[in-house]
């Protein structure tokens, strides 16, 4: 999730709006349609070939009988370019093997096309529902009229309206006369009962699979298009430095180059949109790009941020977190009971900068035209942003500026700020040619927008009756805002809302405090965002104080959760942010909470006997609106840490495309296992001192988990997101199996024995 710095909005999608958007995409609700109508006779399956039923803008039937399904959000891994088609076939009751799914481009017709903080699918399930259950509707209206019959005699299934007697018509034989009807009302419209569901919770393979294992599928970096020339760039170490002077002598001499010059830094705070500028060099090909590159000789200025050294910043904030801070929760006098405590556990937690590393780095295809328009093609998770940001920087409209998505090489949240796009479209224009913008992996790694770093204290008060009575949590880090404003000081609210002003035990004294930090190099939203940080400290403080209580971990953790209640944190918290929904319709439920908690116990065999140096952590968090417990085994031997299994328990709401949710943990395990084990960037003077796998480390697949295996929370609540609560309940039950292990605690990442 990323905080309110673009103009995306929340769209909300009724069936007036798709009825709305539908007309800005067409010329109306009926596109192409003849009067005359050329029928088969025999199975009455297809018609005209030029014929198209497209009642919104998701959704097209052509007279083939082939059906178009937009998929407006981004491909990055995730499927949800299969995810949300599937929504629409199922209700309409298409058949798959006839669907063609269509990639949209940047458009507001669309409504929210931001592919980030595991929106998608929890946003888009119930509108497209409904689109998908609308156009059924109007198939069955059509055929009854037809035959001239009740619509109740009348069943869609698989691509054909079947009449009670056995006769029908497929779905593109009724695509003309379909598309005369007048939209229903929403109230008309029913949806499916989930157990007549064809493709939703049930396992189906990704849209592009075969494409993607066989080299066939079109990432960011394939793009080519004719007279493409191929730009990079030769940044200031120190994010918002300009450029004192620069020699392009020995760059230019070489063969194939079109052109080196300067392009403006942005000063820091630059923002999202903002190019970081430099030196570009412009070439035939990405060899000779690359050696003119190296070839420029420069002077650099030194910026406002010249003196930043992440761990002298970590020490500050570390000491500053042993100090009250500003209090954004609070509830009883933990204080007064700290004081009266039988037993007090406290502790520091510190985690590192960390970067996004997708495997695709950051790349675009821009082309400027001489009409005063330009088209993009890139790997980008929010193509209006780009959009937007891109015609800013042009001068131009944005109706002028055309976004078109390929698949992305994974992302991460790094792919949705645009300043790469707007860099590669800034070039285009310069030398009035196309160009493919690319970042190297030492330009990803040195100038990604960071994790932020933070430090937190944590301090329990446990009474003579064994119950934990208070609870205080500082965090300090510099806050995703300070990227864009210099008058962010710390952490935001919002932010404080993944994992700690949400926390969700019954203790009756509870302080929840931010301490200040200033953003000095480019902070960004990554997967799980702030949850990363709040989710270590939280599941390892637990531990500890399961330790402490001299309970069972899992039973600890139950006996926190309470008793059986929707927390009203709304009441708590001013200004409660719950992942910007509103929290009575996704409410923290602790029961639901601990049934992910119960599932995980009896599906992980916990409790199980194991050998030296060998050990199961547990560790459970809510984010993105879902319930996630994990356990973790691990295997330790000659302080050489090997992850056997790794069993969660999720509650994600109707999981739609389980298949896909498989996948999302067990690559969101991985990306647990890096970012606990090997990621760690490091900033002295102002400059990022890792440039590439070689010292910024990710989980080979010696570190990787061998096994993860996914167990659902059966229910029919509303889906909630799954692309990146995997991520914060794995690194504590990582580390609290390695203290079973080896009686070692982890408080700073990453992971060192």
């Amino acid at each position: 999730m990323k905080p309110n710095t673009s103009n995306n909005k929340l769209f909300k999608v009724s069936r007036r709006d798709f009825v709305k958007i539908g007309a800005m995409g067409s010329t109306g609700l009926i596109l192409g349609i003849p009067l005359a109508c050329k029928q088969n006779k025999n199975t009455f399956l297809t018609g005209r070939e030029d014929a198209v039923f497209a009642p919104n803008v998701y959704i097209s039937i052509l007279g083939t009988g082939e059906v178009q399904l937009i998929a407006h959000r981004s491909e990055m891994g995730t499927g949800i370019r299969t995810s949300l088609p599937l929504v629409m076939a199922d209700e309409m009751e298409a058949d798959w093997t006839k669907v063609s799914i269509i990639q949209a481009i940047g458009d507001a017709k669309y409504g929210d096309q931001n592919t980030d903080g595991s929106y998608s699918v929890r946003m888009f399930y119930h509108p497209l529902r409904v689109a998908g259950a609308t156009v059924k509707l109007m198939l069955m209206q059509a055929a009854a009229q037809e035959w001239q019959v009740d619509i109740s005699e009348c069943k869609a299934f698989n691509h054909e309206i079947v009449h009670s007697s056995g006769k029908s018509f497929g779905y593109g034989y009724l695509t003309e006369k379909a598309a005369a009807l007048p939209i229903p009302e929403e109230s008309e419209v029913t949806l499916k009962d989930s157990k007549d569901f064809k493709f939703i919770s049930k396992e189906t393979v990704i849209y592009d699979l075969e494409d993607i294992v066989t080299g066939k599928a079109v990432y960011g970096l394939d793009k080519q298009i004719p007279d493409l020339k191929v730009a990079v760039i030769k940044r200031n170490p120190e994010a918002g430095a300009g450029l004192k002077s620069f020699n392009s002598d020995n760059a230019t001499e070489i063969d194939g180059v079109s052109k080196v010059y300067k392009m403006e830094a942005t000063a820091f705070p630059m923002g999202f949109n903002a190019p970081l500028g430099g030196i570009v060099v412009v070439a035939n090909n990405t060899w000779t790009a690359l050696k003119a590159r190296d070839a420029v000789e420069v002077v650099w200025k030194k910026g406002i941020n010249a003196g930043y050294d992440s761990n002298v910043f970590m020490e500050q904030m570390q000491r500053s977190v042993q100090k009250k801070g500003h209090v954004k929760r609070q509830e009883g006098s933990a204080t007064k009971a700290l004081r009266e405590a039988a037993k007090v556990i406290e502790s520091d937690f510190m985690v590192p900068h960390l970067a996004h590393s997708p495997m695709e780095t950051p790349c675009a295809v821009a082309r400027y035209n001489a009409d005063g328009t330009c088209e993009i093609w890139a790997p980008v998770q929010s193509p209006q942003w780009v959009q937007q940001a891109v015609a800013a920087a042009l001068g131009i409209e944005e109706p002028k500026v055309i976004v078109n998505v390929t698949l992305l090489g994974s992302a991460f949240g790094r792919k949705s700020k645009p300043d790469f796009v707007v860099e590669a479209a800034l070039i285009s224009k310069e030398i009035n040619a196309p160009i493919k913008l690319l970042w190297t992996r030492e330009d990803d790694i040195q100038h990604d927008f960071f994790h932020s770093n933070c430090a937190q204290h944590i301090k329990v008060g446990i009474d003579k009756n064994n119950k934990v009575t208070s609870w205080v949590h500082r965090s300090a880090f510099p806050s995703i805002s300070g990227t864009a404003s210099p008058d962010a000081k710390g952490p935001s609210s919002d932010e404080l809302c993944m994992g700690v002003l949400d926390m969700p035990f019954e203790i009756e004294n509870v302080s929840c405090e931010a301490l200040d930090a200033n953003a000095q190099i480019r902070i960004g939203w990554l997967r799980s965002v702030h949850n990363i940080n709040h989710a270590f400290a939280i599941g390892s403080i637990v531990d500890q104080v399961a330790q402490a209580r001299q309970m069972d971990p899992i039973d600890n953790m139950l006996d926190l959760l309470g008793s059986d209640r929707k927390i009203n944190f709304a009441a708590l918290v001013e200004g409660f942010n719950n992942y910007n929904v509103k929290l009575e319709d996704y409410p923290c439920d602790t029961q639901r909470f601990k049934k992910v908690v119960q599932l995980v116990k009896e599906k992980s065999g916990w409790g199980k006997s194991l050998p030296e140096g060998q050990g199961m952590g547990f560790a459970a968090h809510r984010s993105f609106l879902t319930y996630v417990a994990c356990v973790v085994e691990v295997e330790v031997d000659d302080n050489n840490i090997k992850i056997p299994m790794v069993h969660y328990a999720i509650d994600c709401g109707v999981p739609v495309n389980p298949d896909r949710i498989r996948a999302q943990f067990e690559g969101g395990a991985a990306f647990g296992a890096s970012l606990a084990l090997k990621s760690e960037i490091n900033v002295k003077k102002g400059a990022v001192v890792e440039d590439n796998f070689s010292n910024y480390h990710v989980a080979r697949m010696a570190d990787a988990p061998i096994n993860t295996a996914v167990h659902f929370v059966e229910n029919e609540e509303k889906p909630t997101g799954v692309g990146e609560p995997p991520v914060p309940p794995f690194i504590p039950a990582l580390c609290n199996a390695i203290f079973m292990a080896t009686g070692k605690r982890i408080t700073r990442l990453p992971i060192k024995l």
